[in-house]
């Protein structure tokens, strides 16, 4: 199987310090990331990364949304606090975007789309924590799209490895190719 790679992006998404904090003390959990985003920079695939964040005062949230509603009570997640920047260990470049998301998916109020179409783009990988959130809801979005779309199943991760092993076997293998890093490493030539 050969990739398009000129009409490729690999999404690294929600790996940012609040979240990746979660998994501080498996740091090897995070080495399939930087596989794919090392093996995507050296075959010239654009990465770009995703993050949630809010405006101060958390203007984009609602009373009713149970996701995120608890946010505006205790803070820590406006796109100055250190807990939306992305993480040390797959720091984009500089000429690497990040995207600022509001929702659980990368295209919930973000420009994400915007930068997609401009740069050609029609297929996704996919990478990120959780698994159950942001791979799931950015997955959906992007088929319901048209983007072709592969989960790198390695490099997303979830605290529940139960759900994560449910979608990634049973439930993402209906919009999207399903593979490891080192395949997909492998598919690229």
């Amino acid at each position: 199987m050969t990739l398009p790679l000129s009409t490729t992006a690999l999404l690294v998404m929600d790996l940012q310090n609040g979240i990746v904090s979660r998994f501080a003390d498996k740091e090897e959990l995070l080495h399939p990331f930087r596989q794919a985003v090392e093996a995507a920079r050296a075959k010239e695939i654009p990465v770009i990364y995703v993050r949630v964040a809010f405006r101060e005062g958390y203007a984009e949230i609602s009373p009713r949304n149970k996701s995120f509603s608890a946010l505006a009570g205790y803070g820590g997640m406006s796109e100055t606090d250190e807990a939306t920047q992305i993480h040390a260990f797959v720091k984009p470049l500089p000429h690497e975007p990040v995207v600022t998301k509001r929702r659980v998916s990368a295209f919930a109020g973000s420009d994400l789309d915007v930068l997609l179409r401009a740069r050609g783009i029609d297929t996704l990988v996919l990478t990120g924590i959780s698994t159950s959130g942001v791979v799931l809801s950015t997955l959906r979005e992007a088929a319901d799209k048209d983007f072709a779309v592969k989960v790198l199943a390695d490099a997303c991760l979830d605290q529940d490895p139960e759900v994560h092993g449910v979608l990634t076997e049973k439930v993402f293998p209906r919009q999207a190719d399903v593979m490891t890093v080192g395949a997909w490493i492998d598919a690229l030539g």
